[in-house]
């Protein structure tokens, strides 16, 4: 019954920052409360999203990157010297200790590496980890962070304007490669930084922009671009996610990233066909297709359960 009580408190506070009426978030809680008993579920995103504040836990990643939560988060501080995090409304600058370490090691060395004054910091986790009620399938567990790839200028940025900047797309009008006119050798620079990093397991980017990382390596010291690997979107900011941690014997890890710098043309071939560059939208009548069902907390491990309740 305290744990109830505590949960009720700190769920009804966190849905109510997001909108939700004290109706809607008792509600809520009626659902949550009910997690206690083993045998009872509720869709993950909407438990893990009303969270508002971590769980006092041991710090821990428990799970796999898209199906897991986190104990214990640590917040990034919303400004630093060298950084600034984006869209604060979203309260997703949390992370596991070793995550944030990371950041704050990376922005300190980020203006010493290259020509910008620091980074702008997208998403990282949710105070529990968890599916997110928007966005990413991943940055569940806290290893993951988001790094805009426009350089973070020289004035802090308002609360409003940390809200409504856009980020900027580094792709040329084909999207086969980077737009020369917004890419610099200084975001080479900050990625190739970020790679070195050892505690760092890998970081995607757009195809186009792995081509650009490729040709602009240099003969030399190009091992990290292993770990620089193409995906879908990423063209306005580049994903960086970290290994399991050593306090974390409940972390999945990922396997290994492939042998090699991936930079041959075979390596490029799916991402440049125009059907995955510019996929025909579906002929007109084409009934939509039927979502997913949401991801269930029954779903994830089963400390998550408890991750999800503790006061």
């Amino acid at each position: 019954m305290a744990i109830q009580k505590r949960s009720a408190l700190w769920l009804i506070l966190g849905l109510q920052a997001f909108g939700a009426t004290t109706a809607q978030a008792q509600t809520t809680f009626e659902k949550l409360k009910n997690l206690v008993a083993p045998k009872t579920d509720m869709v993950a995103k909407e438990a893990f999203g009303a969270a508002k504040q971590p769980a006092n836990l041991q710090a821990r990643v428990i799970g796999f990157y898209a199906r897991g939560c986190l104990a214990g988060a640590q917040a990034l501080p919303v400004s630093g010297e060298t950084w600034q995090v984006m869209r604060l409304s979203r309260n997703r600058n949390w992370g596991h200790p070793n995550l944030i370490e990371f950041l704050e090691r990376f922005a300190k060395q980020v203006p010493k590496v290259s020509n910008w004054n620091g980074i702008m910091v997208g998403d990282l986790a949710q105070p529990r980890g968890g599916p997110m009620l928007t966005g990413h399938a991943s940055h569940q567990i806290g290893l993951d962070a988001d790094i805009w790839l426009t350089p973070m200028p020289k004035r802090l940025l308002s609360r409003e304007e940390r809200e409504e900047m856009s980020a900027v797309t580094m792709l040329r009008e084909d999207k086969k490669d980077i737009d020369p006119k917004v890419w610099t050798t200084g975001h080479t620079q900050v990625i190739k930084a970020a790679a070195k990093a050892p505690e760092v397991e890998r970081i995607f980017v757009n195809a186009g922009i792995k081509k650009a990382l490729c040709r602009e390596a240099g003969p030399s010291d190009r091992s990290w671009l292993a770990k620089v690997r193409p995906y879908w979107g990423h063209h306005y900011h580049f994903h960086v996610r970290l290994r399991c941690p050593a306090d974390s014997p409940g972390c999945e890890g990922q396997k290994p990233v492939a042998e090699g710098e991936g930079c041959a043309d075979s390596d490029f071939a799916f991402w440049m066909k125009d059907s995955v560059l510019n996929p025909k939208p579906a002929p007109p009548g084409t009934p939509p297709a039927k979502p997913k069902p949401p991801m269930m907390v029954s779903q994830l491990p089963a400390e998550c359960r408890q991750v999800v309740v503790a006061p």
